[in-house]
């Protein structure tokens, strides 16, 4: 019994830190599309504005592909 508690715990744990991991990454390629110039964003096929929207997003808010 205590085991399974044991397993249990640190599968949340893991299960939270792979999560916080996710949304840091995520955040961190929505502040670099903020740095691509006008060039490369058309290459990505989105607009400035686009980049600014996607960018504001809270890092718990993954594009909806993601889901």
């Amino acid at each position: 019994m205590t085991q399974n508690v044991l397993y249990s715990s640190i599968r949340a744990r893991r299960d939270l830190f792979g999560a916080i991991r996710r949304m840091a990454g995520l955040a961190r390629q929505r502040e670099a599309l903020t740095r691509l110039d006008e060039h490369l964003l058309r290459d990505v096929g989105i607009s400035r504005d686009e980049a600014e929207r996607e960018a504001a997003r809270a890092p718990w808010d993954p594009p909806a592909h993601w889901r």
